[in-house]
């Protein structure tokens, strides 16, 4: 078995990197990668999106609220706003409102029980349109404690 960097992509980002990945080779030869404990990797992506210090993209707003288990509809009552409105800043069609993704950085922190300890005024100096893509990177760990560990956003 052999370690390698992968580009997760099966989250939905295509700005999340995981090293230490092991590879299997299967019976025909062919490479198999398998992510073990999706769930806290998935906390862990959350935390780098939550903690990175440029705004969010629409992918990453996605991804939040379905980690969070919110509907559009839903989100939308929590930020104020209509529906339409959350659709349009998944797809990037509209740039993300910096007080609305302040709030849904500490709604996420909260309900996804996040070990960020970010203040609402730090998440909203963070809460600011950018049009540079954040690399959430990500290394697996083999430890009795944590699986994954978040190396930068």
């Amino acid at each position: 078995m052999s370690k390698v960097d992968h580009h997760y992509t099966e989250c939905g980002l295509m700005n999340v990197f995981i090293s230490g990945i092991e590879v299997q080779v299967d019976d025909d030869g062919d490479e198999i990668i398998t992510i073990p404990a999706v769930n806290e990797l998935h906390r862990v992506i959350a935390e780098g999106i939550v903690s990175h210090p440029k705004g969010m993209s629409g992918d990453e707003l996605r991804f939040l609220r379905t980690e969070m288990g919110l509907t559009q509809a839903e989100l939308a009552q929590y930020v104020h706003r209509d529906k339409q409105a959350i659709g349009r800043w998944e797809r990037g069609e509209f740039e993300l409102d910096s007080s609305a993704e302040a709030l849904i950085r500490r709604m996420a922190i909260e309900k996804l029980k996040l070990t960020d300890e970010l203040g609402i005024d730090e998440l909203s100096k963070r809460s600011v349109p950018s049009a540079q893509p954040q690399t959430i990177k990500i290394s697996k760990v083999n430890n009795d404690n944590h699986t994954y560990e978040l190396d930068a956003a």
